[in-house]
């Protein structure tokens, strides 16, 4: 029987089949989406993995990986048929090693987030990586899903962050390329192909990160505007004074914050008056604070900001960006919404903003707007409050990314696409991207026990 094979490979440890462990990995995050599993297994290395995705090919059965369950989009939830076992990588949490004049760390799969930044610091290096559930998310699902964060702006996504990979193939091949080399030409870059596949092509169970150079004292600088668009402006402006020195470029509503403030009273915005729009921005500055003052007060004058507040301490910048990171428990509070992760050119985000409004006037006058996101890179969480029927919702979702599609955008563009945005896939997508897409599932998992009813 597979599921006594599984126990034989992983040992006591490795495995549960308790109604409430099967439950707690069973749901997604907000807890909107829900499947069955009849068993939860955790390798405690590569060659437990391979041995596991070995027996459940044999057996025809179906692997749904796991990381820290952070998904927006269930990609790490099973289906409902309680045949698809769960295989999570939280055991596989070493940091294998750290090579500080290489600027390169070697880690598992299971390793969360803020364990790989805090590694990183203590060998005065920086790993780039950082977003609101750092402090849950591993790092195997990072990849696995190219996240994005607050950091892109200067440093890319989680693709632009790794020098080399190890990863379970469906048939249980272990296919390792965990070099630290920046140059490297000999054949394909395999590790490419798995990175952003959630977990579709194979299971990533670790990896070799890309480390930087520590950023120093960091500036942070709470600023008001008056639209969107100058978010857009204030951003072109602060790369001609600081040039690369921005390390994070945050652009959030005022009833954004007005919902944090709600649901968290402790966090309160430091403004007499309140701005229609918040950028929250970090400056690596080193020891010359006054590089950012005098940059934004260029800007005040020339009328891009309104107001603006600088952190004078740690203390006091942590809490600026609580309000940032709260934004999720605050929405999840206030209860469900339609929630979309797009993106189009910088160039065009004041447009979409606009056309956006218009937009939901015409089809949800009733609706509420919740939007933020990392304008840096042109990546909006654009989510709408809608009371009705499911119809509705649909129907404004695909109004929305039939928008970002016509202004060169990307309907997902850091949570993947999972469960819940599968269908949509095919509608934005070439046909010979589809195609070839398949092409590669067809290759690497033609009996599709990798993540089936995801991506594609």
């Amino acid at each position: 029987m597979l599921l006594d094979q599984i126990r034989n490979i992983v040992g006591p440890k490795g495995w549960s089949t308790d109604a409430d462990v099967l439950k707690a990995h069973c749901a997604e995050w907000r807890g909107i989406v829900h499947g069955l599993t009849p068993m939860v297994v955790s390798p405690a290395s590569t060659e437990e993995v391979s041995l596991v995705v070995r027996a459940c090919a044999d057996a025809g059965v179906a692997i749904v990986p796991q990381g820290g369950n952070t998904s927006l989009c269930a990609g790490a939830i099973p289906d409902d048929s309680g045949k698809q076992i769960i295989l999570s990588l939280a055991r596989m949490n070493q940091i294998r090693s750290i090579d500080a004049p290489n600027f390169s760390m070697e880690v598992e799969a299971g390793c969360i987030l803020q364990n790989v930044q805090r590694a990183a610091a203590e060998v005065d290096r920086h790993f780039a990586l950082s977003l609101g559930a750092e402090g849950s998310c591993q790092i195997g699902g990072n990849l696995a899903t190219n996240a994005g964060g607050v950091n892109v702006v200067r440093y890319g996504t989680a693709r632009a962050q790794v020098l080399g990979l190890e990863a379970v193939l469906a048939d249980g091949t272990v296919v390792s390329s965990l070099r630290s080399l920046r140059k490297d030409t000999a054949g394909y870059d395999l590790k490419q192909l798995f990175i952003g596949s959630e977990g579709t092509l194979g299971i990533i169970t670790a990896a070799t990160l890309k480390l930087h150079p520590s950023p120093g004292t960091l500036g942070t600088a709470l600023v008001g505007i008056k639209a969107s668009g100058d978010a857009v402006r204030l951003l072109a402006q602060l790369r001609k004074d600081l040039g690369e020195a921005i390390e994070a470029f945050e652009l959030v509503s005022d009833p954004v914050f007005k919902l944090v403030t709600r649901h968290i009273p402790e966090l309160t915005v430091p403004f007499d008056q309140p701005a229609p729009w918040y950028v929250l921005i970090d400056v690596s500055v080193g020891n010359c604070i006054e590089r950012l003052e005098t940059a934004l007060s260029t800007s005040i004058e020339s009328g891009i900001v309104l107001d603006a507040v600088i952190a004078k301490n740690t203390a006091e910048a942590s809490r600026l960006w609580r309000m940032r990171h709260a934004i999720a428990e605050a929405e999840r509070s206030a209860g469900p919404s339609l929630k979309t992760d797009i993106a189009v050119p910088i160039s065009r985000m004041e447009e979409f903003l606009q056309r956006g409004d218009l937009l939901l006037a015409e089809l949800a006058p009733e609706a509420s707007l919740v939007a933020f996101g990392h304008v840096g890179d042109g990546n909006l969480h654009y989510n709408v409050v809608l009371p009705g029927d499911v119809s509705s919702r649909d129907r404004l979702t695909s109004a929305i990314y039939d928008l970002v599609y016509e202004l060169g955008g990307s309907f997902s563009a850091e949570h993947g696409i999972g469960r819940t945005k599968r269908k949509y896939l095919p509608l934005y997508r070439g046909g010979g991207e589809i195609e070839l897409m398949r092409r590669l599932k067809n290759a690497l998992d033609p009996n599709n026990i990798l993540n089936p009813g995801k991506v594609i």
